[in-house]
């Protein structure tokens, strides 16, 4: 699995994730707030499965997304 989420995106899902599960956690939402699992483990390891069906990335050169040039 190579990285394909940049850091901007990687700071919102997680972001995002811990929000969803805390709302969750608190009963504020419906079961649906545990969703958030998925944004916080996809940006926890910089990979998202979608990103790669639809050929996209969100990273660059600098943040390991792609083996550097020699």
């Amino acid at each position: 699995m190579k990285a394909n989420i940049g850091g901007i995106d990687r700071i919102f899902r997680v972001i995002l994730g811990m929000a969803l599960i805390g709302l969750a956690v608190t009963d504020t939402v419906g079961w649906w707030g545990w969703l958030g699992i998925i944004p916080l483990a996809t940006g926890l390891i910089r990979f998202c499965p979608l990103y790669t069906m639809l050929g996209f990335k969100t990273c660059s050169t600098g943040d390991n997304c792609a083996p550097k040039k020699q």
